[in-house]
C-alpha cells in the first residue's frame, strides 16, 4: 500500500520547510552517487575516503561508535543519506505527500524541530537494539515516521489516494498508516533475536521509535495547537 496522494487543507501554508528537505536529501544523494563505488570492503575501517562506501561510513550512524561517545554529529548527518534510488524516492514519496499537512499544523519552524526531533528518536530507538553495530545506518524514514505519527493524530481520517498492486484505491489515513505502522513493530519486534543481515539491513526500530515520539509529541501539541480543519483546497483540487 503505497500512498500518491492526500487531502490537503483550504488556505494551507506553502510547506517550504518539506520542500527544502526534500531537495537536501536528492542533493545529497546525487552527490553520494558521483563518488566513485569501488568493491566494497568488509568493515568502515578499511573504506578508503572519497568512495560511496566511505561516505555513508564516515556520515552515517554506528552504534558502536555513538556508544563510545564518537562521531555523534553521525545522528544529524545520517538523515540525510540514503541507500540507493528505491530508498530516496520511497522516502521522499512519503515526506512529499504526508509533509505538507504537517508543516500546516506546526508551522515552518516547528516543523523543521519536530522532523529533526524524531529523526534523533529514531536513530536513539535503532542504537538502543543494536548498541554493538558497527554497520552505518542512514536514511529519513525515520524522521518521516515521526511524521506520519504526527499525521495520523491530525489529520487520521483525510482520505489517502494509495497505489494497492496495480490498482489506485483511496483509505483513511489511520488505515494506511495504521497498517505501515503495525509492519514496522512486527518486523522490530522480529529483528531482536535476528541480525541485521537477516533482516536485509532495514532499520526497523528506528521507524518504531520514530513514529512512537512522532505519535506523542503530537498528542501533547494537538491539546495546544488545537484540531487544525481539514476542508480540501480548491486551488490543487482534493487530492495532491
Amino acid at each position: 500500500m503505497f500512498p500518491i496522494g492526500d487531502q490537503n487543507r483550504h488556505g494551507h501554508i506553502t510547506p517550504a520547510v518539506n520542500y527544502v528537505l526534500i531537495a537536501i536529501n536528492i542533493a545529497v544523494f546525487l552527490f553520494q552517487i558521483r563518488l566513485p563505488d569501488p568493491q566494497q570492503v568488509a568493515s568502515c575501517e578499511a573504506a578508503l575516503a572519497g568512495t560511496v562506501q566511505g561516505f555513508v561510513c564516515q556520515y552515517g550512524v554506528r552504534p558502536f561508535e555513538i556508544m563510545r561517545g564518537q562521531d555523534v554529529f553521525t545522528l544529524l548527518t545520517s538523515m540525510f543519506l540514503h541507500g540507493g534510488w528505491a530508498h530516496l524516492l520511497g522516502n521522499m514519496a512519503f515526506l512529499w505527500v504526508f509533509g505538507d499537512n504537517v508543516e500546516d499544523a506546526f508551522g515552518h519552524f516547528g516543523y523543521l524541530v519536530f522532523y529533526l526531533v524524531t529523526g534523533l528518536a529514531a536513530s536513539a530507538a535503532h542504537i538502543f537494539l543494536n548498541p554493538n553495530s558497527t554497520i552505518p545506518s542512514v536514511g529519513a524514514s525515520g524522521a518521516i515516521s515521526g511524521i506520519l505519527g504526527a499525521y495520523i493524530v491530525f489529520f487520521g481520517g483525510n482520505p489517502i489516494r494509495v497505489l494497492l498492486g496495480w490498482f489506485i484505491t483511496v483509505v483513511p489515513a489511520w488505515m494506511m498508516i495504521g497498517l505501515w505502522a503495525a509492519q514496522q513493530f512486527i518486523a522490530t519486534y522480529g529483528t531482536i533475536a535476528s541480525t541485521e543481515q537477516t533482516t536485509g539491513g532495514v532499520a526497523y526500530a528506528a521507524h518504531a521509535g520514530g513514529f512512537v515520539v512522532g505519535l506523542l509529541l503530537a498528542i501533547v501539541l494537538r491539546g495546544t495547537l488545537g484540531q487544525p480543519e481539514q476542508r480540501p483546497t480548491s486551488r490543487r483540487g482534493t487530492f495532491a
